[in-house]
């Protein structure tokens, strides 16, 4: 049982799982010094491929609202078909709060099966270092088919209830989607910041930056998200009334 456990340790008997989880901390708080260096550039790449993401996603939206017929069941918008209030916001956060922790940990994901797993991998042997070595490129699988099953999702999900709401208000789903873009645009680039830290990274091959730009893009995003949440509930309604006359 020893030698089994020694085959799995360096020489000072340290675990290999222990190993990998101490360079893990050790990448994080290497990248988090270099980009407290220069923020620029990092925060740069994140906003504008967040802000592709949110595009695809309007546009995917905008052509599903086109291209579907109004539910006939009413659609309630917060604060327009309701009186506003604090715990509407709250309502939003929390919708909000868990699409930005599905993305979260597509990113956490992303740092286990590209940097953690490889790494621990090497210090295996035989069958179990096949396995580590396949459980990388799995998950990474799986975390993609995820994030293109959230994406075509809310392009459905919000599609549909644009379509209705644009019915009800009678205005074209295109007036509709630039009335409430001063929430939402924000809202989906704050939702997708993860995401596109995870893009970013599996193209420049950079995992061992993900447990980083999870813990940023997320601090980040959430004082978004607060604001916004507010701006839907208390201004947004007033900006539908206007546009539907």
């Amino acid at each position: 049982m020893k030698r089994g456990r020694d085959r799995h340790a360096d020489a000072r008997g340290v675990p290999a799982s222990e190993l990998a989880l101490v360079q893990g901390i050790a990448h994080t708080r290497e990248t988090l010094d270099t980009w407290n260096d220069r923020p620029g550039p990092v925060l740069g790449r994140w906003f504008a491929g967040s802000l592709a993401i949110s595009g695809v996603l309007l546009s995917s939206v905008l052509i599903v609202a086109s291209a579907t017929p109004a539910d006939s069941t009413p659609f309630t918008f917060p604060g327009l078909h309701t009186d506003p209030s604090n715990g509407q916001v709250l309502g939003v956060l929390l919708r909000n709060g868990l699409v930005l922790a599905l993305h979260a940990m597509a990113c956490v994901a992303g740092f286990i099966a590209g940097s953690s797993l490889p790494a621990e991998a090497q210090r295996h042997r035989g069958a179990w270092r096949w396995i580590h070595e396949q459980a990388g490129p799995l998950a990474i699988l799986f975390v993609s088919a995820a994030t293109a099953f959230s994406l075509l999702t809310q392009s459905l999900v919000l599609g549909m209830g644009t379509s209705t709401l644009a019915t009800q208000l009678d205005v074209s789903p295109g007036l509709l989607l630039v009335a409430l873009l001063p929430h939402a645009l924000p809202e989906l680039v704050a939702l997708f910041l993860p995401l596109a830290a995870w893009i970013i990274a599996s193209r420049n091959g950079d995992w061992h930056q993900l447990l980083a730009a999870t813990v940023v893009t997320v601090v980040l995003a959430v004082p978004i998200l607060v604001a916004v949440a507010f701006v839907e509930v208390y201004v947004t309604p007033q900006v539908l009334r206007w546009v539907a006359g």
